[in-house]
This record gives structure tokens, C-alpha cells and sequence, in this order.
């Protein structure tokens, strides 16, 4: 399971304590809107993301070609602790704030399907 350095460590980036956040206050994100909100490439993301599953602090689920990121529900209840502080003091903070603003609108273009539509 994560150590308190893992979790600080993967924390001192700021596209990884974007993400972290995002997945705190919405529960489930697919890559594509994680990459489309920060707005940084997916490769990038989900090298990021990579980071994050292999420490244990996020879990992974494949869906058809996405693949759907949430926080660990196994995490320690220190490290729930500090997540939840941090989404509580950083959400009215910028970038977060932007970044959890463009969530809603979002899920509205529902762009995971829209990709799937183009690609096929």
C-alpha cells in the first residue's frame, strides 16, 4: 500500500495533484477527460496515471478502449484524510477551480462516446 512519501511525492507534481483532486470531487474519470480538462495530451496523462495505480493511490478500470480512474477505496484512512483536505482547501483555488468548473460542461459533450462514434 502507499507510504506517506509516495503520497507526497506523487503529490509535489502539479498535473498529478490536478488529477487527484478531479478524481476527489467527482469520483470516476475516463483519461480522455482528465487529458481534455487539464488540457495536456493523453499519453502524458496517462503516464501520470500510471504513477498513480502503480503507488496504489488510484484504481483503473477498462471499459471497451477507455480507461475509467477513481481513487483506491483501499487507501489508508490517513491518506483518505489528506486527499480530502486537499480537494476541501484547493477547489476554490485556481487552477483547480477551473478545472473542476469544466467538469459538468464535460460530461455534458459526453466525449468518450463522441470519440467512439468518430472512430468507428
Amino acid at each position: 500500500m502507499i507510504t506517506p512519501n509516495e503520497l507526497f511525492s506523487l503529490l509535489s507534481d502539479e498535473t498529478r495533484l490536478r488529477c487527484l483532486v478531479l478524481l476527489q470531487k467527482e469520483g470516476e474519470l475516463c483519461v480522455c477527460e482528465i487529458s481534455q480538462i487539464i488540457g495536456s495530451i493523453q499519453p502524458k496523462m496517462s503516464r501520470h496515471l500510471a504513477l498513480m495505480r502503480n503507488s496504489g493511490l488510484v484504481s483503473d478500470e477498462r471499459r471497451g478502449q477507455w480507461v475509467y480512474y477513481s481513487l483506491n477505496p483501499l487507501l489508508p484512512d490517513w491518506a483518505k484524510k489528506i486527499i480530502a483536505s486537499t480537494l476541501e482547501n484547493l477547489q476554490k483555488e485556481e487552477p483547480y477551480s477551473l478545472d473542476i468548473d469544466k467538469i459538468s460542461s464535460l460530461k455534458k459533450e459526453n466525449i468518450c462516446n463522441s470519440k467512439l462514434k468518430l472512430a468507428e
